[in-house]
């Protein structure tokens, strides 16, 4: 973590209604893009690219989301480096065709799945979730995606299964930050069968309606909103059942600082910093720090009996 760069609020010029962006960008959009496209075989397929957007969810916050500027401009993957800019800057390099996602481990029924295939394994939905980083900073984000529970559900899970362990790509040909030792690469995450399980553990391919941007994680990635925002694995290659607890990446780096559970927990600072409040990018003044993010009645039961400090 001694790699951080932290960087000060986004600036209110920044700041651009989801709305306003959309109509700003639309003669780009069709002059721009369009135009390259037939110079630009990727370019064509992206211009071409199917809307992603998912029915409504019973899940969503009705809380304003963060616009789509925001949510692919500040962020953390650092398989692009460790700046909030570098994924937007950096993740340009990333080729998510062909890809494909190996499901093995203790199951009936081990399969890969071609990225295409995987998408319409079960109906999209939208899941406006709050996102929580461990470094005190929210954002909203409006998800397209389905329960990670139908993917497991796919390949029968036996007595053994445990736990889920998921590892994401790790190229340094696309992948400039993988080239520095800031952790050990691939990056590797994992949870509590229950908590793969769990309605809310979501299985993402899309953001605002369209395919994921590169820097969130393309072509897919998990996300639990009641964990800090590392927990929730980007790119991913690979997801293993097996039967002990998975190393993970934060933890094998610094045991110390990042649990294995990471639940999102105001009574539980981080060793160098508070987490009773917040900075929700695009405002001024701090929040209080939900527990469990604010999504307890889903997922408090898991850990009725669990030592929250112990087990941080």
């Amino acid at each position: 973590m001694s790699r951080f760069i932290f960087k000060s609020d986004v600036a209110p010029s920044e700041i651009t209604p989801e709305e306003v962006y959309r109509q700003r960008r639309l003669f780009m959009q069709a002059a721009g893009t369009l135009a390259a496209a037939s110079f630009v075989p990727e370019l064509a397929m992206a211009a071409a690219a199917p809307s992603f957007a998912g029915a409504p969810s019973k899940y969503s916050t009705t809380e304003a989301k963060n616009t789509f500027e925001q949510i692919t401009h500040y962020n953390n993957y650092y398989e692009f480096g460790t700046d909030k800019s570098d994924p937007g800057e950096n993740a340009g390099t990333l080729k998510t065709r062909p890809w494909s996602v190996r499901i093995e481990g203790e199951c009936a029924k081990p399969q890969t799945f071609d990225i295409d295939s995987l998408v319409k394994l079960a109906p999209l939905e939208e899941r406006v979730y709050r996102l929580r980083c461990v470094e005190a900073w929210s954002m909203v984000m409006p998800w397209e995606g389905f329960p990670l529970s139908e993917l497991l559900k796919q390949v029968q899970p036996n007595g053994n299964a445990k736990y889920v362990e998921f590892t994401s790509l790790a190229d340094p040909k696309q992948m400039p930050g993988v080239s520095e030792r800031v952790l050990d690469w691939p990056y590797t995450e994992g949870l509590r069968m229950d908590e793969a399980m769990n309605p809310l553990t979501l299985l993402t391919f899309g953001l605002y309606g369209k395919p994921l941007p590169n820097q969130n994680g393309a072509p897919v990635r998990i996300i639990v909103p009641w964990k800090y925002g590392f927990k929730s694995a980007k790119s991913i290659v690979k997801i293993r059942l097996v039967e002990k607890q998975p190393a993970t990446a934060w933890n094998k780096s610094i045991p110390s600082e990042y649990g294995f559970y990471s639940n999102v927990n105001p009574e539980v600072d981080h060793p160098r910093w508070s987490q009773a409040t917040e900075r929700r990018i695009g405002e001024f003044s701090r929040r209080k720090t939900l527990m469990f993010n604010g999504y307890g009645e889903y997922v408090a039961a898991m850990y009725r009996n669990m030592d929250l400090k112990k087990f941080y």
